[in-house]
């Protein structure tokens, strides 16, 4: 049980690099962001650039919020594993 707790320690390590990966492709993402509204007549070209951009940050927003939740519950789920291990270890009888 030991090494399938290992396994699935490593897979939380490839969704946490997941997640870290997804955080800074937001703030690539967000480089091109303006945090000025654009509501003049001759600035309303710049609308639709600010529209899409913003719901690529939404997209992103979301999924990061979702897979760091999935993220937090698995590494509680795993570090019960582990502390059952060693309960189970702790109660065994010494021979």
């Amino acid at each position: 049980m030991q090494s399938t707790l290992t396994i699935q320690s490593f897979l939380w390590v490839i969704m946490a690099a997941a997640v870290g990966s997804l955080a800074l492709f937001r703030k690539y993402i967000s480089r091109a962001e303006v945090d000025v509204l654009h509501l003049r007549d001759n600035e309303s070209a710049q609308i639709p650039q600010q529209e899409a951009i913003e719901h690529q940050l939404a997209a992103i927003d979301r999924w990061g919020k979702l897979l760091t939740i999935v993220l937090i519950g698995y590494g509680v789920l795993i570090a019960c594993g582990y502390l059952y291990i060693a309960w189970g270890a702790a109660n065994q009888p010494v021979s």
